[in-house]
């Protein structure tokens, strides 16, 4: 497995390596992404049927695991150890069968350039690792998709999160706003820097777009 983490206390640069951990993490993912995006998958314009999507019809699929070199355990809309929240994908890690905090947290939301969406991922997503303790960090990192449902200027949307970040959300303790860091070549992965209990964590940030594989229906497209 990917994950080394039980040897990487005694490094010094313990952070990068822990980053390093978490990327192989979500290189899988995307590699993920990238099969739904080749196989032209439908999906609703809807949070949980997206996320139920990429986890349950392909994830977890043995025959998908072996396409792309999955090597992690993934599950959709699990409770935290602390029964603090239930995050929309857990990540779980070798170290599980000796801590079982040993997992990484990643959370969902929908994008579509708007003002109303973009609040609603810092609001109901960045803060819920930074303040509210929601949803925990496994060695100072976690994640964060969105899910894109309308076209849009990625690049342009990571900014205007940035500027909501700045005048907005003032009460998270941003170190370092959504930065471009390419992970296997993908050209919409971005990570933050922000302080909390006197220590620097880490989000990484994936921008899915949905956008030409949307199909409407009746079912609630809030979510």
């Amino acid at each position: 497995m990917s994950d080394f983490a039980l040897d990487a206390s005694g490094f010094i640069h313990n952070s990068t390596i822990y980053e390093h951990n978490f990327e192989c993490v979500l290189s899988q993912i995307i590699a993920c992404y990238n099969l739904m995006k080749s196989d032209n998958c439908s999906v609703q314009n809807n949070e949980n049927f997206i996320r139920d999507e990429i986890v349950i019809e392909y994830l977890m699929k043995n025959d998908v695991r072996r396409r792309i070199g999955a090597d992690y355990i993934f599950y959709r809309e699990f409770l935290t150890a602390d029964n603090a929240g239930r995050v929309d994908i857990y990540v779980a890690t070798q170290n599980i069968f000796q801590d079982t905090d040993a997992y990484y947290t990643i959370e969902c939301k929908r994008l579509d350039g708007k003002n109303k969406l973009n609040n609603e991922y810092i609001a109901n997503g960045i803060m819920r690792f930074t303040n509210e303790r929601k949803y925990p960090f496994y060695n100072d990192t976690a994640g964060m998709i969105g899910f894109v449902v309308e076209k849009i200027d990625i690049h342009k949307n990571i900014s205007a999160i940035n500027k909501l970040l700045k005048q907005d959300f003032t009460c998270i303790n941003t170190e370092a706003p959504l930065t471009h860091k390419a992970i296997e070549s993908f050209e919409h992965s971005y990570l933050s820097k922000h302080r909390v209990d006197n220590a620097t964590k880490t989000i990484y940030h994936l921008m899915f777009d949905f956008s030409d594989n949307i199909v409407h229906s009746c079912r609630n497209e809030q979510l």
